[in-house]
Order: structure tokens, then C-alpha cells, then sequence
């Protein structure tokens, strides 16, 4: 028989709402961290009541999608889909409470930041491998690596430099910032410092995404 829409809309919320009642783990949310640092975005439900996460990589990195997708299986409800035009893969999650707690954090009226406790939170090795396979790649000059860039472009000045600070105190890595056009971004140059950041990240760096780490 055949169910009437109103009643599959109405289990359709109901099962919805039973989705948010679940909390997310430590996993999911270290993986929103270091995607918010990164390429990743959230938007807020119809009712701007809750937010939701909203992953997109390029076609490229189709299988770093996947994997993320895997992560938040739970909490999707249909498979990442292509956009041709931009030549991407991308999913989102449904709305809730753990995200909401995290966009308060990152944004500030309507806008990415980084937060004052920052060094809290990239603590997790984790964070800084998933922040480095968004936005991060190895400068190569001459067939030698020279050093890792952490694209923070859509920082200012002032945000970048604490994360300076944060990774620094966080995971003893020294950072410089350095101007990029008419932006500013992470370098990673001193030899002891882009040893101990591939050493920090790299046991969480996807096969697929070991290039970025060049050794």
C-alpha cells in the first residue's frame, strides 16, 4: 500500500530529529575542526536554528571525499554527488546541535575566524592532517623539497599570525606568515620544523593524498 506523502514527510522528520538527538563523536568533530580550517563551509537549516557541514574537494580528490563521507555516513542521506561546472564531489550533513556548537566557535557574522583557543584545538594530530590535506601542499624547488605551505588565505593577517602561535605551542612547529598577493598564508621552511610537522601528520594523510607530503 501506498504510504501518503504527508506520512513520509512526518517519519522523514521524525527520523530526522532522532538523528540529532545523537552526539557526534570525537572523530567527526576533530574532522569538522580541521575541515573548517580548511576548504569546508556550514550553512544553517531553513529554520536558522541549527547548522550543517558542507564537504566539496575537487573530482581529484574524489577519494578523500568518500573517506569524509564514510565519516559522517550517520548523518547523510544521499551519496556525495558531481558538479560538472566546477569540476567537483561534494555532500552535506543534515543540520545539528554539534555542528551549531562548532559554527558558533569559527564564525562571526557570517564570516570563517579562528578562535581564541585555538592551540585547544588543533591539538589532535588528527586536525592538523585533515587541515593540511584541505589546504596544505609541499613547496618543491629543483626536485627538493623546501617546505610546506598551509594556504590560510582566507585569514587576515592578525589570524594567521596566531595560528603561528597555536601550532607552535601546540606542537613545538615553527610557522612563519608570508604574503601571498594581496593575502597572507603559512610556510613551514626550517628543516627541523617541516621534519616534525611530516611526522605529526603523516600516519593520517590518506594514501591518496600522500603527494602533498612528497616524502
Amino acid at each position: 500500500m501506498a504510504i501518503p506523502r504527508e506520512a513520509g514527510r512526518a517519519t522523514y522528520s521524525t527520523n530526522i530529529r532522532a538523528l540529532k538527538r545523537i552526539p557526534m563523536t570525537a572523530l567527526q568533530k576533530a574532522v569538522i575542526t580541521g575541515s573548517l580550517l580548511g576548504d569546508a563551509c556550514v550553512h544553517s537549516n531553513w529554520s536558522k536554528t541549527n547548522y550543517r557541514l558542507q564537504v566539496r574537494h575537487s573530482r581529484d580528490q574524489e577519494a578523500y571525499v568518500l573517506w569524509k563521507h564514510k565519516i559522517f555516513e550517520d548523518f547523510v542521506l544521499t551519496p556525495p554527488k558531481s558538479y560538472e561546472r566546477t569540476r567537483s564531489v561534494w555532500f552535506r550533513t543534515i543540520s545539528h546541535p554539534d555542528i551549531t556548537k562548532l559554527h558558533e566557535v569559527f564564525y562571526r557574522d557570517g564570516k570563517k575566524i579562528i578562535p581564541s583557543d585555538i592551540h585547544h584545538r588543533i591539538k589532535d594530530p588528527l586536525v592538523m592532517a585533515i587541515w593540511f590535506m584541505d589546504d596544505g601542499n609541499a613547496v618543491v624547488r629543483k626536485s627538493i623539497l623546501c617546505g610546506y605551505h598551509l594556504n590560510s588565505q582566507s585569514f587576515s593577517k592578525a589570524e594567521n599570525e596566531r595560528l603561528v602561535d597555536a601550532i607552535a605551542k601546540a606542537h613545538g612547529i615553527e610557522c612563519t606568515v608570508e604574503r601571498n598577493h594581496a593575502y597572507y598564508r603559512l610556510a613551514i621552511w626550517r628543516k627541523a620544523s617541516r621534519e616534525r610537522f611530516a611526522h605529526l601528520v603523516r600516519p593520517h594523510v590518506l594514501p591518496s593524498m600522500k603527494y602533498k607530503l612528497v616524502v
